[in-house]
């Protein structure tokens, strides 16, 4: 479940239209918990898809949109360090956000090392759960208009200089 459940005024912060139109994925088990957190996120202002396992995620094509995968460690299926690899493996930028009930501190530090934005416990606090999505999207935003500017250049479509 999620503490604090009410977002904070702060929390929905002026934000770009690439920020605007970001996805926010949610793959838990636990449908209490992924209704509450995909209540909480659309709240904030963003755009929601929920998953009940990973392969039910992983068999969905990705999209090219700015965004965040919010990721349940303990799924029956798959757990969210396999998703990781194998979204690793895809060569995937989503940016990913762990919760768990039962984490321990290898995990996390496995996690964060293969580029988790952030390890959070359930109950996860609202507030903490937003920042750290509004920091993936910011992440995602990026990641995206860096990989335009590649490509635009190596297809000479874009000055090298900023004139």
């Amino acid at each position: 479940m999620i503490g604090n459940a009410a977002p904070e005024s702060d929390v929905s912060l002026e934000r770009t239209e690439r920020q605007t139109e970001a996805l926010v994925v949610i793959v838990d088990d636990d449908v209490s918990v992924r209704e509450s957190l995909a209540a909480l996120v659309s709240s904030a202002g963003w755009q929601v898809l929920t998953f009940a396992s990973a392969r039910a995620f992983l068999d969905q094509p990705r999209s090219s949109r700015p965004g965040c995968l919010v990721l349940d460690v303990s799924l029956p299926d798959l757990n969210g360090l396999e998703v990781q690899e194998r979204l690793s493996q895809e060569k995937s930028a989503l940016p990913i956000i762990f919760i768990t009930g039962r984490g321990d501190v290898p995990m996390s530090v496995r996690a964060m090392k293969a580029g988790a934005i952030e390890f959070l416990t359930k109950p996860v606090e609202a507030d903490v759960l937003l920042a750290a999505i509004t920091e993936a999207v910011e992440n995602s935003v990026a990641a995206i208009e860096a990989n335009s500017v590649r490509e635009r250049v190596r297809d000479g479509d874009a000055p090298l200089t900023g004139r």
